[in-house]
């Protein structure tokens, strides 16, 4: 093999992995994760089929009227909620993908404390010993409605999210309206964060 010719294939080898590089450099560039991060509007699917949908107030429905039959005992309804964002997460206890976002919703939950945001969950399955447990274990402090005990609950939401996966969290704007749909298991935090914020700050 000549010289001449090993340095014509070293020079094509380099430019070869030039290319792959670039290549892989533009597949990491997700245009769905930048739709997101544009604040469109349009929705923001992730590979592993999370989805958020944000709704802008002018095409929200009529507020979400609720009640149900909470975990630490007594009741509530959307009526307590009155003038706040709402941070509404569907899950039970035998649901993994539950257990991986719990820490990630407390932590928005103690991040919004004060501010006019409260949580609530809705647990589709278990009873109150279970539920509880579950929130001790994963440092969740808000209560969570029974639908076991009240199934009106899911009845109140089942027009506008599908309850047929868990888990789902729904944002609600100060008049009660859905402004957000998050479908999936919540890995990040600062999606959350940056949808109750924004909600937070709308007059």
């Amino acid at each position: 093999m000549t010289q001449r010719f090993q340095k014509v294939r070293a020079a094509a080898s380099a430019l070869l992995v030039v290319g792959v590089i670039a290549g892989l450099a533009a597949c990491t560039s997700d245009p769905l994760a930048e739709q997101y991060r544009s604040g469109d509007n349009k929705g923001f699917v992730a590979a592993d089929g999370f989805r958020v949908v944000e709704i802008p107030a002018e095409d929200r429905t009529e507020p979400v009227e609720f009640e149900g039959v909470l975990d630490t005992g007594g009741s509530t309804s959307s009526a307590d909620y009155a003038g706040e964002v709402l941070v509404v997460n569907f899950w039970y206890a035998g649901c993994a993908p539950c257990r991986v976002e719990a820490p990630e919703l407390a932590a928005v939950d103690a991040e919004f404390a004060d501010q006019g945001v409260s949580f609530l969950g809705v647990n589709l399955y278990d009873g109150a010993a279970a539920s509880q447990a579950f929130a001790e274990k994963y440092g969740v402090e808000y209560p969570s409605a029974l639908a076991t005990e009240d199934g009106s609950i899911k009845l109140a939401f089942a027009g506008e999210t599908p309850l047929n996966a868990v888990p789902v969290t729904i944002v609600l704007d100060k008049q009660g309206r859905v402004a957000a749909r998050l479908v999936g298991q919540i890995e990040e935090a600062s999606i959350l964060e940056t949808i109750v914020r924004d909600t937070l700050e709308e007059s």
